[in-house]
């Protein structure tokens, strides 16, 4: 059986995205699925994910640190089956990559509604807090979605 690949994405890959990937990781069988991430800017690429993402993710028993940001690539639309993303910004560049309606029905807000997780890189400590428990209900979702299909 080959694993469903799921990718998060946010802004740089070392806050949102990372926590995703991590939590997410933490919740499912790893032969079933597999899960990465990846920022739709190179600012960090190669760099560990922000040491408050880290801090919250190991409050919660994940280890993140071992995780380095890298950019989406058009050949992650062939990679995965499932491309999660945080924010309306991060949806339309995803988008505007997309060679085929098949590729774009792949990306979708990792939250309902329409709502947005926000980028906690400005924010202090409750930034991460609240960004790891929207991603942590988030998660949770997909995870029901994924087993219903």
């Amino acid at each position: 059986m080959v694993p469903v690949k799921i990718l998060m994405v946010c802004l740089g890959n070392i806050c949102r995205s990372p926590l995703a990937q991590g939590i997410l990781e933490s919740k499912i069988d790893s032969s079933k699925y597999t899960v990465d991430s990846a920022g739709t800017a190179a600012y960090h690429t190669g760099n560990s994910p922000d040491p408050r993402s880290i801090a919250i993710a190991n409050q919660h028993g994940i280890s993140i640190q071992n995780q380095k940001a890298r950019q989406f690539s058009i050949l992650d639309f062939q990679k995965f089956h499932y491309i999660y993303v945080m924010d309306k910004t991060n949806y339309r560049d995803i988008i505007s990559l997309a060679s085929s309606e098949d590729e774009k029905r792949k990306v979708k807000l990792i939250l309902d509604n329409e709502m947005e997780v926000p980028d906690p890189y400005y924010g202090g400590e409750e930034g991460f807090k609240k960004c790891f428990t929207l991603l942590d209900h988030a998660c949770n979702r997909i995870i029901r979605i994924l087993e219903d299909e």
